[in-house]
Parts: structure tokens; C-alpha cells; sequence
């Protein structure tokens, strides 16, 4: 595998993993924030109009399952391509050289997703009790 295309792979599975991890959001911590804020019947709404919702709630293990190995995966290829030489040409260097920069905070913000997700799904009804 040559440099570009391990760098396009690494960028492909950073942006998914912002998905798979705003995935997270959805089943656990969106409810709850509706709920906390009063907004029972905006949820209400809002399962209606996206029925997905529920089954997401319903599967969220997998859904968090899911969402880390991407996101392990993702934080590897991150790590590695951070090695990797950008091309000689100055235009194709500073090209490269941004690309990194919006990979490693688009990870980052993804990691913090994940983390907002499993602080109300695993860690909330915890300390309720």
C-alpha cells in the first residue's frame, strides 16, 4: 500500500468514525437531554418523525461496540500516517500538511462524542441509583 492511498484510507475511516460515534449521541444522550430539559414531548416528536431512534436505543451496545472499534481503528491510522512524508511540491505539501490538522480534530472531536455518548448510557444510570 503506498503513502496516498494509506492516507486516504486513514481519512475515510476519520470521518466515519464522527458518524458512528454521533450515532451514540442519538440512543443515549439526546433523549436525556430532552428529558432533563423538560422536553418530553419534543422527543416524543422527534421519535416520530425518525422511528430509527428506538432501534438505535434498543441496540446501543453493538452501536457503542461499533462506534469504539472504529474509533480504535480510526486513532491508529491516525497514528500512523502522522509519519508519513507529505510530497515534495510546496501547494501538495501544504495540502497535506492541512489534511492532517482537520483529521486529527475531526478524531478528536469524535473521541469526545463517544465519551458525552457512554457518560449517559453506561456511567448516568449508575450513579442514579
Amino acid at each position: 500500500m503506498d503513502v496516498t492511498s494509506e492516507q486516504k484510507i486513514g481519512s475515510r475511516l476519520t470521518w466515519f468514525s464522527i458518524f458512528t460515534s454521533a450515532s451514540t449521541l442519538l440512543c443515549c444522550a439526546l433523549p436525556a437531554l430532552l428529558v432533563a430539559l423538560g422536553a418530553g414531548a419534543a422527543l416524543a416528536t422527534l421519535v416520530g418523525v425518525v422511528p430509527q431512534i428506538v432501534w438505535v436505543s434498543e441496540h446501543k451496545t453493538p452501536v457503542f461496540i461499533a462506534a469504539g472499534v472504529m474509533l480504535a481503528v480510526a486513532g491508529y491510522l491516525q497514528y500512523r500516517t502522522r509519519f508519513l512524508p507529505c510530497p515534495v511540491d510546496p501547494g501538495l505539501a501544504a495540502a497535506c500538511s492541512r489534511q492532517r490538522r482537520v483529521s486529527n480534530v475531526i478524531y478528536f472531536v469524535s473521541l469526545a462524542i463517544y465519551a458525552i455518548g457512554v457518560s449517559f448510557a453506561v456511567l448516568a444510570p449508575y450513579l442514579l441509583d
